[in-house]
């Protein structure tokens, strides 16, 4: 028998930067919860409650998105739509369609045992494979303020990007073919692509503003990565910026404008995020979390706190 590598970190092969969005979604507990095919003919109009964020792709046709106090989005062939905040929505094939609530809908025109939708009158078809998922970290608005109410994927001249393809065919598969282990693999594929909508998007951001627009720029991607590798060190802006290879100053400025706020406003946010999750989970006490985060005293992290969550750290766990 061969002796365990010295190194059993995947035997020396992880990588060396850490990833940012892994990290974060990690963080925040992306779970898939379930997928559909939507076979939908003019007129038809969903309305879907506040609770679940969902997905929509478009396979085939087109459609129309409306959030709530927005105008409502366009969506063609091959565009693929992520609403992360649960907040509700309405997907039809014209504004002026009347809606229809989608558990009245389900009632009478879904097939559980094959996962297919199929709604509406005599006009033109629109094919839709939709979804489910969910964010459960403890510490999840502060995360998510990052990311609009629709991210809007669109297609080329309506090609569908070869990943988004594969995973809405598998998608789709699994969904029909029910198989042992098909739920664990539904879960997991939404999980895929959702990252790589989330990843696609903040990759194509003219002006981003936010920690995923500051991954599209290498520097200050390099930057991000340290400070989620190491995020209890008492970081310095000098520091950050010897990272970065700027001065100070454009560093500074350079970090605010991607990223949506200061260096160290940050890494103390990012901290206390930290904090929040292991608190909600039962990890840490309020007095171990101080310390972590590099607080002098209770008093000062509970009011650092509770000036970013709007709560206390004592209710992080019952939250």
């Amino acid at each position: 028998m061969t002796d365990r590598p010295e190194n059993d970190n995947h035997y020396g092969m992880a990588a060396t930067r850490t990833d940012v969005l892994s990290q974060v979604l990690t963080l925040i507990r992306l779970r898939g919860e379930l997928v559909y095919s939507a076979n939908l003919r003019g007129p038809w109009g969903i309305a879907f409650a506040k609770g679940a964020a969902h997905f929509h792709f478009i396979e085939h046709g087109e459609a129309w998105v409306r959030t709530p106090g927005a105008e409502p989005i366009h969506v063609k062939q091959g565009d693929m739509l992520l609403l992360p905040h649960g907040t509700g929505h309405l997907i039809c094939d014209d504004p002026a369609t009347p809606q229809v609530g989608i558990d009245v809908i389900i009632d009478r025109h879904f097939d559980r045992a094959r996962s297919v939708l199929d709604y509406g009158g005599d006009g033109a078809a629109t094919r839709v494979v939709g979804g489910l998922f969910n964010f459960e970290g403890g510490s999840l608005a502060a995360v998510m303020a990052a990311l609009p109410i629709v991210v809007h994927i669109r297609s080329e001249a309506g090609k569908t990007p070869d990943w988004l393809d594969a995973i809405a065919h598998f998608l789709v598969k699994e969904s029909h073919e029910v198989e042992p282990g098909s739920s664990l693999m539904i879960s997991r594929l939404i999980d895929l692509l959702v990252i790589r909508t989330l990843r696609t998007w903040a990759a194509n951001q003219a002006t981003p503003s936010s920690w995923l627009g500051g991954l599209g720029e290498e520097r200050i991607g390099r930057v991000l990565s340290a400070i989620h590798a190491d995020p209890y060190r008492a970081w310095s802006v000098h520091e950050l910026a010897g990272i970065a290879a700027m001065s100070r100053s454009i560093f500074a400025e350079r970090f605010t404008a991607r990223v949506g706020e200061a260096p160290l406003h940050y890494v103390k946010r990012w901290k206390l995020t930290l904090a929040a999750d292991m608190l909600a989970t039962g990890g840490l006490k309020v007095t171990q979390a101080a310390q972590r985060t590099g607080y002098t005293s209770d008093a000062a992290f509970s009011r650092a706190f509770k000036a970013h969550f709007g709560y206390a750290p004592s209710e992080a766990r019952q939250r």
